[in-house]
This record gives structure tokens, C-alpha cells and sequence, in this order.
């Protein structure tokens, strides 16, 4: 011991030995760290009939927390923000609400129209486009703040030589910041740039009969809308814009009589996997299966009943399908090599919805009548869990916030 050194009292060392280890320690209280978590393993699930969400955990399968007063849900849509913290939740009643995942509250909430059918985020995270069926149209907003940036009015001049507003629908975001969508009653599509300082919109008419719907390709290139109004789809390459729309598989069902149609199928809920586009037939119990590199029609796959959500297993091997009423307690499972159907389930009554897990290895299935949702095992095809839920239809995961057009 050196001369200047002396011994501590036994209580006085002790605190001298906490301090020292206190100050290893990582910042903040253990409640604190214990409360910290990502939000990749994160979703929700929309309860249509209550105006609530369940935040769920996907490694978990278990809620988290429900959140109510979110308006009308009963066609809601879900997006996520960039760095998958937030939900945007587009509401029919033309309610865009602003949700924080990891604190599990309403952090914004605006009533930007009077119906609303789903909206998309731009590929830099800055804006938020809202599609409407009335007033007709596209708003988009700050992310952050929900302020209102742009108001594109969907008009178009009717037969009888008025102007007119049409309803918008299959909204996705495109890259370079740009948005596309189809006008219902206009028969027309419309490409929104918003990388500028102002908005630039560049129309495609003529473009077929009643588009209700439409999807982009993964990568971003091909806007693909369905038409009710007649027989195939009409494909805008965004690479290419300024050749127009081209027609494809035109006559896919032409001359057979088709089914009354008792919901409209969802092609953002379409399939690319094994080379092929799987996509759902209106009004036949059939899935379409096109060539993915030229759009020709090449098989045609029997079914239980009409097609609503035609879905790939992220690893492609197989496409899983729920269908329309009559035929909505049932759920069909297609190998996509053999182009057969494999395995049929019944995870409750009113099949609403199907989410996988990013690498595909469970997937979610809401039965809305039967107020669960149900999580099976891809490989197996067993039931690994059940989840009370009142009235469940969307189910969003927030791996979302990376893929271009969901």
C-alpha cells in the first residue's frame, strides 16, 4: 500500500463498487430497455365493424393492443411509412388516420373526402395520396403532418358532353415519386408525378371499359388494371409511357357466360411467382395464369369458386386463393409447378383477407363471420394459432414499407 493510499469503510466501498457499475450500464431505466422493440415483426388487423385495429406481433402471433376510433373501416387499406413506425389507415368514410405503432395511439387524423377507396405512400416516405369516389379524385398529404399538398380532381367529359368526376381506384405508388391510377366510369388512366415542385399529370384514355381495379408489378415497371366492362386488361408500361396502354389477354373468357359477380376480385391481391402472372377471373371460378414476360394467357386453373385474393407464398412455390360468396368459408391452396390445387381449408366463415409473414413461412386469414383470425403453417398447412378478433377483414405487415404498390 502506498503511503498516500488508505483503506475504504466497508460501506463506503460498496457504493463506490454500485457506482462503478451503474456507470457501465446502457443508458436509461430497466423499464426503459425492457420497453424497446423494432417494428419488423409488427402488423395490424382491421375490425370493420367496430372502427378499431389490433396491433399484432408476427413472431409472437399475439395482440398487442386494440385502438379505436378510427371511423369507418368497412373497405379500410393500410399503408406504412418508410421506416415502418407508422400505419396510414385510409377509412370509406374519407378518414386518413395516422398511427404509432410503438406507442399504439392515433398520432394524426384528418377527413380529406366524403369515400374513400385506399391511397399509396410515394417512394421517398414524404407523401401520402388518398384515392376518392366522391368527391372524385386524388388528395395528397405531408406524411408527417397530414397538411394538404395537392387536390387532383378526376374529371372527364361524359357522352353527353358535361363535365364530369369519376370515381378513382387502383392507386399504387410508382418509382420516381410518382403515383398511377384508373378512372371507374372514364375508362381512363392517369399518371401523377409528384417529384417536381408542382404536380404533373399525364392521361391515358380509351384505355377499356370500367377499370375497377389494378396492380403494379414488383418492380415497379407495369401498371396492370382489370376492366369489368369487358373481357381483359389494359397494361401501361412505366418505362415506357409514351407508347400508351396495350391490351392483354383480351379475350380470356370471350363467348362463355359469365357468373353474377358477388364481389369484385382484388388484383393488388395478385401473384407473381414460377414466371406467371396468377391473376383472379371475374365472374368464373377460375384463376388466370399469364406469361409473365409477354402477358399471354397460358393456363387457366379450376377453382372452388370466384376468385377474390389470388396471393403468392414469398417463396413463389405456391399461390393461395379465398373466394367470393357464396363460397367464402373455404380457401384453396395451388402449387404453382403443377398448376393444381393441393390442399382446400376452412378457416372460418367470410374469408376476408390473407397476409404471409415477409419470408413466407406462416400465413394470417381473416374469417370476418367468425370473428378469428387463424395462422397456419405454409409447409405443414396446420393451424398454429387463433386470435379473437371482432369482425376482422384487411390483416398488413409492415415488411409492406419496402415492397413498391402495397
Amino acid at each position: 500500500m502506498t503511503p498516500t493510499a488508505r483503506r475504504l469503510p466497508p460501506i463506503a466501498a460498496l457504493l463506490a463498487l454500485l457506482a462503478l457499475l451503474a456507470g457501465c450500464q446502457s443508458p436509461g431505466t430497466p423499464t426503459e430497455r425492457e420497453a424497446l422493440r423494432g417494428t419488423g415483426d409488427l402488423g395490424v388487423v382491421v375490425e370493420r365493424a367496430t372502427g378499431s385495429l389490433l396491433l399484432v406481433d408476427t413472431s409472437e402471433r399475439s395482440v398487442i393492443a386494440r385502438l379505436e376510433g378510427l371511423g369507418d373501416l368497412s373497405h379500410a387499406s393500410v399503408k406504412f411509412s418508410r421506416d415502418a413506425r407508422h400505419a396510414f389507415v385510409f377509412g370509406r368514410d374519407g378518414g386518413l388516420t395516422r398511427v404509432d405503432l410503438l406507442t399504439g395511439e392515433i398520432s394524426e387524423r384528418v377527413m380529406q373526402a366524403g369515400n374513400s377507396i385506399g391511397g399509396a405512400i410515394s417512394q421517398d416516405g414524404r407523401r401520402v395520396a388518398v384515392a376518392n369516389y366522391a368527391p372524385g379524385g386524388v388528395r395528397v398529404f405531408d406524411s408527417e403532418t397530414l397538411d394538404p399538398v395537392a387536390d387532383i380532381p378526376a374529371t372527364y367529359r361524359a357522352e353527353d358532353g358535361t363535365r364530369q368526376r369519376a370515381k378513382v381506384v387502383g392507386l399504387v405508388d410508382a418509382p420516381g415519386n410518382r403515383f398511377v391510377y384508373s378512372l371507374f366510369e372514364a375508362g381512363e388512366i392517369h399518371l401523377l408525378d409528384m417529384s417536381g415542385e408542382t404536380p404533373t399529370l399525364t392521361r391515358f384514355t380509351a384505355i377499356g371499359a370500367q377499370p375497377y381495379d389494378a396492380l403494379i408489378d414488383p418492380t415497379g415497371r407495369y401498371y396492370l388494371a382489370g376492366l369489368f366492362g369487358e373481357d381483359g386488361l389494359a397494361l401501361l408500361d412505366l418505362w415506357h409511357p409514351e407508347r400508351g396502354v396495350q391490351r392483354v389477354l383480351p379475350d380470356y373468357g370471350r363467348g362463355e357466360a359469365r357468373l353474377p359477380v358477388y364481389k369484385m376480385p382484388h388484383l393488388e391481391g395478385w401473384a407473381l411467382a414460377n414466371g406467371s402472372a396468377w391473376l383472379p377471373a371475374v365472374g368464373r371460378h377460375e384463376v388466370l395464369v399469364a406469361d409473365a414476360d409477354d402477358w399471354t394467357l397460358v393456363d387457366r386453373v379450376p377453382v372452388h369458386g370466384q376468385p377474390v385474393f389470388v396471393m403468392s407464398r414469398p417463396d413463389e412455390r405456391q399461390v393461395w386463393v379465398n373466394f367470393a360468396h357464396p363460397d367464402n368459408d373455404l380457401v384453396q391452396v395451388i402449387d404453382t409447378e403443377s398448376r393444381e390445387v393441393i390442399r382446400t381449408l376452412s378457416p372460418g366463415e367470410a374469408v376476408l383477407h390473407m397476409e404471409f409473414t415477409p419470408r413466407g413461412e406462416h400465413v394470417w386469414i381473416s374469417a370476418r363471420d367468425s370473428d378469428r383470425v387463424r395462422v397456419y403453417d405454409t409447409r405443414t398447412l396446420e393451424v398454429l394459432a387463433e386470435l379473437s378478433s371482432e369482425s376482422p377483414s384487411g390483416i398488413f405487415f409492415t415488411d409492406r414499407a419496402h415492397r413498391i404498390g402495397l
